[in-house]
């Protein structure tokens, strides 16, 4: 169970009628990546805001590093440990690089960042030349973060998650609208993301990048858990074919 750094069980979400998520068990292991995929309207990105915190689970139970964090503010989970990407880009466009990675690095500042002088925010300041540095965004650092490519603001997107040195990263859809370059600099880039350290969860619509990078795959399916299993595994299932990689043939073909 030392290796177990998020479990979820039996969780779900009720929108009236509606059943968005039904009784969804699954764990993630510590320093891996693990993916969630499914058609369109199965339920990840709600699973996803779950949880992050973002909504409140209608049953079950969610445990982050051992804890009970269910019900938690989204706050509370970044504090904790857990911090979100989201599918639309989320950042400060009339402020360059630098200014958003700063921004978020006061989080380790205990909060008193915004008060501060620049010259004093020492650890933000570290904390901000690592990124600059990890991300390959040195020579965009006084960049309007509007002018940069797609590809470069999703990095930077990225960039700004990590910057209160989280645990655990959920990634919603990191790839989306991205040119196939992008999306193999993003591949990699998240691969090497991965360590002891840093544990991903991620939402994906990209299978073979999926198939490619992750440890452990999770299907939804109609707002429950279809199937799951290391990559191999599920790709060769039957029922994971016919709900969704034979949606993907057919819309191929389309």
């Amino acid at each position: 169970m030392s290796d177990v750094i998020l479990r979820v069980e039996h969780l779900g979400i009720r929108f009236g009628a509606l059943a968005a998520v039904k009784d969804v068990s699954f764990e993630a292991l510590r320093g891996r990546i693990t993916s969630v995929i499914g058609p369109n309207g199965a339920g990840k990105s709600t699973l996803f805001n779950l949880i992050s915190g973002a909504i409140r689970p209608s049953s079950g139970k969610i445990f982050f590093k051992g804890k009970d964090v269910t019900g938690s503010r989204p706050d509370q989970m970044v504090h904790a440990g857990l911090a979100r990407s989201f599918q639309i880009t989320n950042l400060f466009f009339e402020l360059s690089v630098i200014e958003n990675l700063r921004l978020a690095s006061q989080f380790l500042e205990g909060g008193h960042g915004l008060f501060r002088p620049v010259s004093a925010s020492h650890k933000a300041t570290r904390r901000v030349e690592q990124l600059l540095d990890q991300f390959a965004l040195g020579a965009r650092a006084n960049e309007l973060a509007g002018y940069l490519s797609h590809g470069e603001q999703r990095r930077l997107e990225i960039a700004t998650t990590l910057a209160s040195c989280p645990r655990m990263l959920l990634l919603d859809e990191p790839t989306q609208g991205m040119s196939h370059a992008d999306t193999q600099e993003t591949e990699a880039l998240i691969l090497s993301l991965a360590s002891e350290s840093l544990s991903i969860l991620l939402v994906e619509h990209d299978v073979d990048l999926v198939m490619n990078i992750s440890d452990h795959v999770v299907v939804m399916h109609q707002g429950q858990k279809l199937a799951e299993g290391n990559p191999l595994d599920v790709r060769a299932n039957p029922a994971v074919q016919a709900a969704y990689f034979g949606e993907v043939r057919e819309g191929a073909h389309a």
